[in-house]
């Protein structure tokens, strides 16, 4: 049964879709934009919101060292250097809702359901 499970698991195996959505986020984080199907946007918003929201708990140096690293298992070490730098700024005000997701049109080869996430 699948109550209370609201990860997709898009036909992987856990360090396949560990791994899948590391390098999105990365690329999202540092390209600001990407494409790719929907199924894969829905989820990658979910998780991005919660990096944000990590990352805009840095306080004091101690606490900042400590979630950075705590980053590093989720998200490359250059998104983890852009996120707590200047990206931050942009969302001070916003308490959640930082990515967008835009619908595409199918996918010619095999009609998958397409779309971009960027945020907003």
């Amino acid at each position: 049964m699948k109550h209370l499970r609201s990860d997709r698991k898009l036909s992987r195996d856990k360090d396949q879709r560990k791994a899948l959505f590391r390098t999105m986020l990365g690329s999202l984080i540092m390209h600001e934009k990407i494409e790719t199907t929907e199924a894969k946007a829905k989820e990658l918003r979910r998780k991005i919101d919660r990096i944000i929201n990590k990352a805009k708990k840095t306080g004091d140096e101690k606490k900042k060292l400590a979630i950075v690293r705590n980053l590093r298992t989720f998200i490359p070490a250059m998104a983890v250097k852009k996120i707590t730098g200047e990206f931050l700024a942009k969302f001070e005000k916003r308490g959640s809702g930082y990515a967008r997701i835009i619908k595409l049109a199918p996918r010619k080869s095999d009609g998958a359901k397409k779309a971009v996430i960027e945020f907003v």
